[in-house]
């Protein structure tokens, strides 16, 4: 019989470095929505949080690495979760339909992020190697190709330039999603799955 394993409760010390590093990307974030990266710095930062200034450099060593964290650690669940449904994918429309309708839904569950991604697009496009979320664009290529493998997307379409269109259709109809008075992340995923769906089916 395996015995559970419980988790050691957080020491004093734990706890506060955790919420030290949470007040931080939490000044952070609202910031770079309010501000955009490149006029805010680490002393605007630390100012809107209760910490000292030196207590930043515990954590972080530049506000480009606050930045990052804010995106990576956002990314990294959901694209778990996208990568998940692409490849349990047993159909084009499963797999285009889900993808979007996950998207949709996160942008309406987390506008915070996806304001911070629209006001800081340019500046993400840098850091990411030319794409806004390098590691989720990566991901959706190899997911693509992994599809072609299994007949669901024609193998003649280059898959680079699929993640790419897959990817900008997927910003701009989040943009505008997010910016309606009664936004239907459903409608906005069967939209975007009607936009690919003939289109990159394999050819009989």
């Amino acid at each position: 019989m395996s015995a559970t394993v419980q988790a050691r409760p957080l020491s004093r010390r734990e706890q506060n470095k955790a919420a030290n590093r949470s007040a931080i990307l939490a000044a952070a974030r609202r910031l770079f929505i309010e501000r955009g990266f490149d006029a805010v710095n680490v002393r605007d930062i630390v100012r809107g949080t209760h910490l000292a200034a030196g207590t930043f450099y515990n954590y972080f060593p530049d506000k480009e690495s606050v930045f990052r964290a804010l995106v990576d650690e956002q990314m990294a669940s959901l694209t778990v979760q996208l990568t998940s449904i692409r490849q349990s994918a047993d159909s084009l429309e499963v797999f285009l339909h889900a993808t979007y309708a996950l998207v949709f839904r996160t942008a309406l569950d987390e506008p915070l992020f996806y304001q911070f991604i629209f006001r800081n697009q340019a500046v993400m496009q840098d850091m990411y190697e030319g794409s806004v979320l390098g590691l989720s664009v990566h991901a959706l290529r190899q997911d693509i190709e992994a599809a072609q493998a299994r007949g669901l997307i024609d193998a003649d379409i280059d898959a680079d330039y699929l993640a790419a269109a897959f990817y900008g259709v997927g910003f701009e109809l989040g943009r505008e999603l997010v910016s309606r008075e009664t936004p239907d992340p459903d409608a906005v995923a069967a939209l975007a799955t009607r936009i690919f769906l003939a289109g990159v089916a394999p050819q009989s």
